[in-house]
């Protein structure tokens, strides 16, 4: 009879454990934070005009009416829509240069509130008026020429009779009377109830009293 062996399985060898960094297990996720993380920018948002905006419709890149009526400026818009309408400002601006426009836009909202101000003349009222102003201006400016011309006219007369008068006023007698009796002392010689006595008295007498 042939005795059966049981063997007992040696077990296999194992290897000794592997030490695993902490960095190399988050490998990926450290590459990813340590690269710059770039941000996407925000889309620009384009307000839309005031025309456009009050019109409620699409504001597109090249409007016509964006330049001259900003987002901040509606009442400019209203005004002049109220009057002419959003058709033919648009066809007033495209058949202008661009050079033109900004004036043209200009000359419609002033007119524009005018007709609002005074719906009968409107805009030929207040032109009226201020030429009214101009003319009544003009004629007080040429009123005041002809004063300032008159006032000059006369003062040219005053110094001319002034000058006259000078020349022709006589000198003084006291200076004449000097002068006639240092020219000719043989007048009071010749005289000689001067010299008396009863004269001098005379004359000597106010001086005493």
């Amino acid at each position: 009879m042939f005795k059966m062996e049981h063997s007992e399985p040696t077990p296999a060898p194992t290897s000794p454990p592997q030490s695993v960094s902490p960095n190399s297990s988050n490998s990926p996720n450290s590459s990813s934070s340590s690269s710059p993380t770039t941000n996407p920018t925000p889309p620009v948002v384009m307000s839309p005009c005031a025309a456009c905006k009050i019109l409620r419709r699409r504001c597109a890149d090249k409007c016509v009416l964006a330049p001259y009526f900003p987002p901040t400026e509606p009442t400019k818009f209203t005004i002049a829509h109220r009057v002419f309408g959003a058709s033919n400002i648009i066809k007033f601006l495209q058949e202008l240069p661009e050079s033109q426009r900004a004036d043209a836009v200009s000359s419609m909202v002033y007119e524009a509130s005018a007709r609002i101000r005074d719906p009968v003349y409107g805009c030929a009222g207040a032109i009226c008026q201020l030429q009214k102003q101009v003319n009544e201006l003009q004629a007080q400016l040429a009123k005041a020429q002809a004063e300032v011309v008159n006032m000059q006219f006369q003062q040219a007369n005053l110094v001319a009779l002034l000058c006259m008068e000078v020349a022709q006023s006589p000198e003084p007698n006291s200076q004449q009377s000097v002068d006639t009796f240092i020219g000719s002392p043989q007048s009071y010689q010749s005289n000689p109830s001067f010299m008396e006595d009863n004269n001098l008295g005379s004359l000597w007498e106010p001086l005493w009293t």
